[in-house]
């Protein structure tokens, strides 16, 4: 197989997951008690890809978290507003790519099953592979039966060519490869959840509960939880029935959170929004 490196997308506003992401960048946002960036950092430690020779991260919305947040365990390029896209994304890191193949991830990407090393599996350096989950004959985002899950793979001879100006890699990688008969989808065999709304944020975290709930360290729970994720530090006295409470957050004895996201006191994000 040709040498590749990873880039994790984490530049993205998040816009449809506001006011969370007013607080955090999305790649921050915790599901099942971890930020969704660790979960895709460990994705590729798992393929042997780790450290900032081999993993790169971009950032923008709220840089300086990321930046924090990643603390040298991965390769950071750090954007000036507003974000440059997917395919902008990856182009500024071409120098730092050189002349690899590139296993190309989105934080937000919530993956149950093996991690996406399929894509890697004899590959032949030269085509376009795409992480990819059943869809319907009607969806506009199909690839064939499948709907992009996450995760492609860049030949060298594709990514040399990405503008540097904002750009998504769907009209100048992934399609145009397909037109050519150049790509690849390679089924997930598992689940996968794009975390970009609050009713899909919440969806993921019960998953992440597989049926019943998961406490984080120092969190008080002196209340009734049903498929609830509770974070670290947080402080429930009242009812969480299929709810989010973010690290340090707070439910009343006297509250009943169903169907929602709770940062602190006082915000709360109702899943149907």
């Amino acid at each position: 197989m040709r040498e590749v490196c990873a880039v994790i997308l984490a530049a993205g506003e998040g816009t449809r997951l506001r006011p969370l992401t007013d607080l955090v960048p999305k790649a921050l946002c915790p599901v099942g008690n971890i930020p969704l960036l660790d979960l895709a950092l460990m994705r590729t430690n798992r393929l042997g890809l780790t450290g900032p020779a081999q993993v790169a991260v971009n950032a923008c919305h709220l840089a300086d978290q990321i930046v924090s947040h990643v603390d040298g365990r991965a390769h950071v390029s750090v954007e000036e507003p507003p974000p440059l896209g997917t395919a902008g994304g990856v182009a500024r890191l071409r120098d730092w790519i050189d002349g690899r193949g590139v296993l190309v991830g989105n934080a937000d990407a919530y993956l149950i099953g093996s991690p996406p090393d399929a894509l890697l599996a004899g590959w032949d350096g030269e085509n376009v592979r795409l992480l990819g989950v059943p869809t319907s004959p009607t969806d506009p985002f199909r690839f064939g039966a499948h709907r992009f899950a996450g995760y492609s793979l860049l030949p060298w001879s594709v990514v040399k060519d990405l503008p540097t100006g904002r750009a998504e890699l769907v009209h100048l990688a992934w399609r145009p490869a397909e037109a050519a008969g150049r790509l690849t989808v390679v089924p997930h065999p598992g689940t996968y959840v794009d975390t970009g709304t609050p009713a899909d944020y919440l969806a993921a975290n019960l998953r992440a509960t597989m049926g019943g709930n998961l406490i984080g360290p120092g969190a008080s729970v002196t209340g009734r939880l049903d498929r609830a994720v509770v974070g670290a530090g947080a402080e429930v006295r009242g009812r969480v029935t299929r709810g989010v409470v973010w690290p340090g957050g707070f439910v009343g004895a006297d509250e009943h959170l169903v169907d929602a996201i709770r940062v602190g006191a006082d915000l709360t994000v109702p899943a149907g929004r």
